[in-house]
């Protein structure tokens, strides 16, 4: 495994700088995710760790050594894409070894070994003689797993690999990564996707990205309870928090008061008064989308089913020891 550490890193394409000097430091072992909205830069950030993307300024560090000009080859790391870029001509056992033909000192025994050991752990060994186009959109994304598992890397890096996939299949394949991260635990993995809630389930800690900065690093539970900004709290949790302002934001001495659905009560003697304007029943959970007038919309999750109405009024009230509070800059007011 390896710790990786940016000092200060950017990158411009022309007079366009895409990451704004970043510091952050990736722990050996540790799963980091990258998370943010289109073009934030983290595919690219993901880009220059790899080396596959020249650092404009700045320092790349791998175990205490610089490697900004090190070729990726050298890097020791293994990096799966959004596309599965499989060889259609080569059976899933080829493409699994192919990396390996190519390096010097690896016996057909040796590859072989690596080949069986990763597909055993992607449960994939059945289809070793198959070719990619008889596989399922989540078996190729799993051969292509594999064939980064075979190079024995210090580094795993993942980029977006599960957004070409279906919601079930997503679901599938990110419980294969969380079982493969605690198989492989001695390897650091670094994930980008602009799916939060893959972030949530997957990270031992996540980078929030914006505009080519960091705005918040931290654990998930970290992000969720103690979000750094006004982004990170709007970004993190599904469904996203809930923001009030005027009248309601100003009675906790605050711009923007932050609330989530699951912080608020619906009762008779609600401090907030809501016309209900839609209902989404998930069986477990319900969530009520309220008119609160003066242009904002709030979420409430109720648990179970809901009989609500459109069109009904209600009163609701917010757990005033899980609101969030915001200044005019949008940072959190403790």
């Amino acid at each position: 495994m390896a710790s990786i550490e940016l000092k200060n890193l950017r990158k411009s394409f022309g007079a366009v700088e895409v990451i704004k000097g970043i510091d952050l430091e990736v722990k050996k072992g540790e799963f980091m995710v990258f998370v943010g909205p289109s073009g934030c830069g983290k595919s690219t950030l993901l880009r220059l760790i790899s080396g596959l993307e020249d650092i404009t300024s700045g320092d790349m560090i791998f175990d205490g050594k610089r490697v900004n000009n090190l070729a990726p080859a050298r890097r020791g790391i293994a990096m799966v894409f959004q596309s599965y870029a499989l060889y259609p001509h080569m059976s899933v056992y080829d493409n699994m070894a192919f990396g390996l033909t190519l390096e010097k000192g690896h016996s057909k025994e040796d590859i072989r070994r690596r080949v069986e050991k990763a597909a055993d752990m992607l449960q994939i060994r059945q289809y070793l003689d198959r070719l990619p186009k008889q596989l399922s959109g989540g078996q190729r994304q799993r051969v292509a797993i594999g064939r980064a598992i075979t190079r024995d890397p210090k580094v795993f890096l993942f980029d977006e690999p599960l957004s070409n996939l279906d919601a079930a299949l997503r679901v599938a394949t990110r419980i294969e990564i969380a079982k493969l991260h605690a198989e492989m635990d001695n390897v650091t993995m670094i994930y980008v996707t602009h799916d939060q809630v893959e972030a949530m389930t997957l990270a031992d800690r996540i980078c929030v990205l914006r505009d080519g900065v960091v705005e918040q690093v931290g654990t998930p539970l970290e992000l969720y309870e103690h979000p750094a900004s006004l982004f990170v709290a709007g970004f993190i949790g599904s469904p996203k928090m809930n923001f009030l302002t005027g009248e309601r934001a100003e009675a906790y001495g605050c711009t923007t008061l932050g609330i989530r659905g699951e912080h608020m009560q619906m009762r008779p003697d609600g401090r907030w008064e809501g016309r209900v304007v839609h209902t989404e029943n998930l069986g477990a959970d319900t969530y009520v989308y309220l008119d609160m007038g003066e242009a904002e919309l709030v979420v409430v999750r109720l648990e179970g089913a809901s009989a609500l109405k459109s069109g009904e009024l209600v009163r609701i009230s917010p757990q005033d020891d899980r609101v969030h509070r915001f200044d005019e800059a949008g940072k959190p007011i403790r």
